[in-house]
């Protein structure tokens, strides 16, 4: 799977319709998931001045004079804006003086309006644009309109597939962040992963959050990779790393601020039956899952290999990331009831229209495996659109009434309706 060095960013457009009409636009993302090459490209064609608070000489002039750092009639391209959120008041002084669009283009690698120092000083003049590592449609050249495709057409989607087990697993392993996806050799991925994750809890989780424990953070990233695409039960994670829930509690909320994990919150509309409203976790990457599990591309095709959970959890983290930019006003959560019934992913537009996404590493699919999906056909009616199993087969294949199989490359494969 070569990768070019130059991969098309679909945030780009929303980059530029943003700076036409919004006077700040703040790129916000994982660290080194591309914001900065990003933003240049956006700002290449326009006279900009660049600051960059990771660099020492730029941060002390930001905390010696904020106001003449951020005076500028050009735009103005500021990086990893969350090294200095103080530096927002005299950004929201600049604009409010003079409010034409375009004037400060951001990035910042945690969210920022989560940290204790970012004061909430942009409401109304700041749009923010979320950057995911590559999605596998940046990767390849490939449409990436899954989610749009399923809300115009629903179960009359078809899609056929010439990608194996092996390549999912492949593509599971190396993931989507820009470097690793240059690494062909297995260690020096690895190499690249362990040092991403330690530099993410030496300097930035400690930014925002008081670690005490920074062996037990550690050791708390890796029991979440083992329960990706899992419900996290925090008693269970007390127990384990011995440390008390309100601690645990934080050390999630930060690894969730700084982009290395998601929730997907718990789905419920009144269905007549009680759902869980506790959310699942997932990577952010999928290469930084497998490699917190050991696991190599070979090693999960193997029986009893975490093949399951790191595709299921893939898919969520592809789904996320089409949901930036799909037409489509879409929230993305799971389902699960008293009764045992589940559904890996649930999308609801604004209308209140459902799709219903299952994950499952098999090559074939039976009628057990629509069970959660059919409870919600049920209880939805007429808003339930369709029902679709994503497997690692090669064909599109029926299920009964809107429900239908469907291989896992139709997420980045599909074009959205307008492109087809």
């Amino acid at each position: 799977m070569p990768v070019p060095r130059i991969v098309s960013r679909r945030a780009a457009a929303q980059v530029h319709a943003a700076l036409a009409d919004t006077r700040v636009v703040l790129v916000s993302g994982a660290r080194q998931a591309g914001k900065s090459t990003l933003v240049r490209i956006v700002a290449g064609d326009q006279r900009a001045e660049r600051r960059d608070l990771d660099r020492t000489q730029d941060r002390a002039a930001a905390l010696a004079d904020p106001i003449g750092f951020v005076d500028s009639p050009d735009l103005m391209v500021i990086d990893e804006i969350q090294r200095d959120p103080g530096l927002l008041l005299a950004i929201k002084a600049a604009v409010d003086d003079d409010p034409r669009p375009g004037r400060f283009l951001l990035t910042g690698s945690s969210r920022l309006f989560g940290m204790a120092a970012a004061p909430d000083a942009l409401p109304g003049r700041m749009e923010t644009i979320e950057l995911w590592p590559f999605s596998q449609g940046e990767l390849d050249g490939e449409p990436d309109g899954f989610i749009d495709a399923l809300f115009a057409v629903g179960p009359d989607l078809r899609h056929e597939s010439r990608v194996t087990r092996a390549d999912y697993a492949a593509r599971i392993v190396r993931g989507g962040l820009p470097e690793a996806t240059t690494r062909e050799d297995p260690r020096r991925r690895q190499r690249f992963f362990d040092a991403y994750v330690q530099a993410l809890i030496d300097r930035d989780v400690r930014q925002l959050s008081d670690i005490q424990h920074k062996g037990e953070m550690r050791k708390l990233v890796r029991l979440l990779a083992a329960r990706s695409a899992t419900i996290i039960a925090t008693n269970s994670l007390e127990s384990a790393l011995g440390l008390s829930r309100p601690t645990i509690a934080r050390y999630l909320q930060a690894l969730e601020e700084i982009f290395l994990v998601k929730r997907i919150p718990g789905w419920s509309r009144n269905l007549g039956t009680r759902a869980t409203a506790a959310s699942k976790l997932v990577f952010v990457d999928s290469g930084i899952a497998a490699n917190e599990l050991a696991t190599d591309a070979r090693a999960l095709l193997r029986p009893g290999a975490p093949f399951g959970p790191l595709l299921e959890s893939f898919v969520l983290s592809e789904l996320s990331r089409q949901l930036t930019w799909s037409e489509q006003l879409v929230d993305l959560s799971h389902y699960r009831d008293q009764g045992r019934y589940e559904v890996d992913a649930v999308l609801e537009n604004r209308s209140g229209h459902v799709v219903g996404i299952e994950v499952k590493a098999a090559s074939t699919v039976g009628p057990d495996d629509f069970r959660g999906l059919r409870r919600l056909a049920d209880r939805l009616g007429d808003d339930f659109i369709a029902g679709i199993v994503l497997y690692t087969g090669t064909s599109t294949l029926p299920f009964g009434d809107r429900l239908r199989a469907i291989p896992v490359s139709a997420l980045w494969q599909v074009p959205a309706p307008a492109e087809g």
